[in-house]
């Protein structure tokens, strides 16, 4: 018992001095990152981050404003504890499988006169920094949030990488602007300073609106919280913490790729059994609609029809695809543009939904089922359970949603209201063991570690804006690992050959459906840039999104055939934001790699010392034929083989607006 008590007591020691130390900064577990906690004369708080030893963001702000408290200002420390997590962890699924969790954190106590008590949690990683702000204000059963305060100041001016602050879209073409021109912005807002590159986003939200970035003098940007329709920013109880706000660090700008900050903020798994939880490739009855050449409604040009939906089951089944999408499937889409009211039990009457779920049982092929809200929140809600208890009673248990609508009552896609929602959907999913892959989302902020059924979302410009407007740039999927990817898998929907829609375009069965569509939409890309896709953006649940006659008898059709969307490890190799990307994943002992450039052509030297040492490979190369070009060529591809090991390079030449993938499998 002696020694037991003499062996506590310097450690009681040391935590009572933590408690009592006035040292206020964190350093990263390497040191090279270092954050300095600070309060001003009036009791203000705010944050200093040093990289190297140099600032790279000047004493920022921190805090809220309310209505009913003071969470903003006078405040004294209480105390600060420390500790330093380092361990191991597993997802069922993810870029990569196994991952370490190390940093140092810094627990400041706090409390003002009016009796608010705030803990500011900062975790200090090699790859970046997260704080969050967890308040208690005793007395106050609720809370309305007027503002929030976070600043980012930099200390220096570079590059930035942004989409517009939008609190109903993600939809939109990233710009390239020198911080001193950026007036606002989205998250992840990526960053190139001095040194350093880095990207602005948050994690673990649940419960608030989300953060986007506002200028409010030179170099200096405040959070901007999605607002409720009387102006307020959000609802809480007295005492409620916040997502947490995110910095990621790298020396490269593949570093901000290959970072696992995000979902290392989030709370580990908390459903118990994941083995029904399973990645996927998928087809579907989708491209077609949005081509114009089928409907969503039940007309001569419908697309979901039982007849259509066995069509592209044999497909799947004959060509080691899992899963198949079927959109427009039930009734409510007549009502599109108007009440926007979807029925989510009742299919029309040329899909026989009893006779599609058999067929795929028998053809062992998982239905993906669509719920289309069309933004009517309260319709979907009041579906939701009887909805998802409907498709489980007929084997589905993976689910594709959207929102392409607008909320009721003016509220935001991305305001409080709207997370609470999106958030409902994955718990209620979880508990009929449903995955979900969400569209006009509110974007990804790493809660797949906690909730791993919430496996893709959109959240960005995806495939279908090639099919009826201008189309997005060569640039855009090279922006997107880069910015958009840093929250997490993106269902971008890549993989379609058909790439200048001959095969549809002067069709008798298409009908202009879209505003936006001139009738010279395409796809701008090369074809094997549409096969390195698969790889750069990564989603577990990964679509090939053409027609399936535009696939069958194709030679480049083979990589999807041998493509595997569950990797066990991932590392992006090369690329700068919207330049050039490569990117390699491993599936069990093989390897897939996906290279792509912009607008310009571009040749990689890219070592293949991830491959096992001692073993030779069939690299089978999908690359741009000679005279491929975006625009004038696209469709010219090459298909060869070469042995090799992890002593050899590859030399990876691109055309402009082109790519190459490649399959190293083991001899």
């Amino acid at each position: 018992m002696k020694r037991v008590i003499s062996l506590l007591l310097p450690l009681a020691a040391a935590l009572l001095l933590a408690a009592c130390s006035s040292d206020t900064s964190l350093s990263s577990p390497d040191g090279r990152y270092e954050l300095r906690f600070a309060l001003d004369a009036r009791g203000g708080m705010s944050y200093t981050l040093l990289a190297d030893g140099e600032e790279l963001l000047l004493p920022s702000a921190l805090g809220f404003e309310s209505r009913e408290a003071v969470l903003d200002s006078g405040f004294r420390i209480r105390g600060v504890e420390r500790r330093t997590i380092d361990e191991q962890w597993s997802q069922p699924w993810g870029e990569n499988k196994q991952m370490r969790n190390h940093c140092n954190e810094m627990a400041v106590r706090l409390s003002n006169d009016t009796g608010t008590r705030l803990t500011m949690r900062f975790r200090l990683f090699d790859d970046g920094v997260g704080f969050r702000y967890e308040y208690e204000v005793p007395g106050a059963d609720s809370l309305i949030i007027t503002d929030e305060r976070t600043e980012f100041r930099f200390a220096a001016d570079g590059d930035s990488w942004t989409i517009p602050a939008n609190f109903e879209t993600y939809e939109l073409l990233y710009r390239h602007l020198p911080l001193s021109e950026l007036t606002d912005a989205n998250t992840p807002a990526t960053f190139h300073v001095g040194r350093h590159y880095g990207s602005i986003h948050e994690a673990a939200l649940y419960d608030f609106p989300e953060m986007t970035l506002l200028r409010t003098s030179p170099l200096c940007f405040k959070s901007e919280l999605a607002p409720l329709p009387d102006g307020t920013k959000a609802r809480t109880a007295g005492s409620f913490t916040t997502a947490w706000r995110t910095v990621q660090l790298a020396d490269e700008a593949v570093g901000l790729i290959n970072s696992g900050l995000i979902l290392n903020l989030n709370e580990p798994c908390k459903i118990e059994d994941t083995s029904w939880i399973r990645p996927m490739k998928y087809v579907g009855v989708w491209w077609g609609m949005h081509l114009g050449v089928e409907s969503w409604t039940m007309d001569e040009r419908h697309g979901a029809t039982t007849e259509n939906a066995k069509r592209y089951i044999d497909f799947a089944a004959a060509n080691n695809i899992q899963g198949v999408l079927f959109e427009g499937w039930n009734e409510g889409w007549e009502s599109w543009g108007g009440r926007q009211s979807f029925d989510f039990t009742r299919p029309y009457a040329d899909f026989d939904m009893d006779e599609v779920a058999r067929y795929a049982a028998e053809r062992g092929i998982e239905i993906i089922g669509h719920h289309e809200t069309g933004g009517n929140i309260p319709n979907y809600e009041r579906q939701l359970g009887q909805a998802m208890a409907w498709y489980t009673d007929h084997g589905v248990h993976n689910l594709k949603t959207g929102y392409a609508g607008g909320f009721p009552d003016g509220y935001f896609h991305h305001s409080q209201y709207g997370v609470r929602h999106y958030q409902q959907v994955v718990e209620t999913a979880a508990r009929y063991r449903m995955t979900v892959n969400a569209h006009e989302p509110i974007k990804d902020c790493g809660i797949r570690r906690t909730w791993p059924n919430m496996m893709s979302r959109e959240g960005a410009r995806g495939m279908e804006w090639n099919a009826w407007s201008d189309g997005n740039p060569p640039s855009h999927t090279v922006m997107l690992p880069f910015t958009r990817l840093l929250g997490g898998p993106m269902d971008y929907t890549p993989g379609t050959f058909d790439i200048l829609f001959e095969n549809t375009r002067n069709s008798p069965r298409r009908r202009k459906w879209n505003d936006l569509d001139q009738g010279t939409s395409r796809v701008n890309t090369t074809l094997a840039k549409q096969i390195a896709n698969w790889v750069i953006l990564y989603s577990p649940v990964q679509m090939a999104s053409d027609m399936i006659e535009h696939y069958e008898g194709h030679p480049a059709f083979q990589f999807f055939r041998d493509f595997d969307a569950d990797c066990d490890w991932s590392r992006a190799l090369a690329g700068e934001p919207g330049e050039f990307v490569a990117v390699v994943r491993r599936a069990g002992d093989r390897y897939f790699l996906g290279a792509a450039t912009n607008e310009q052509a571009r040749t990689l030297t890219l070592p293949l010392d991830f491959l096992e040492a001692g073993r030779r490979y069939r690299a089978t190369i999908y690359a741009d034929g000679a005279d491929a070009d975006w625009q004038s060529n696209p469709t010219s591809y090459t298909i060869s083989e070469r042995e090799v090991t992890a002593a050899d390079s590859l030399e990876v030449r691109m055309a402009p607006g082109g790519g190459q993938a490649v399959t190293l499998i083991p001899m």
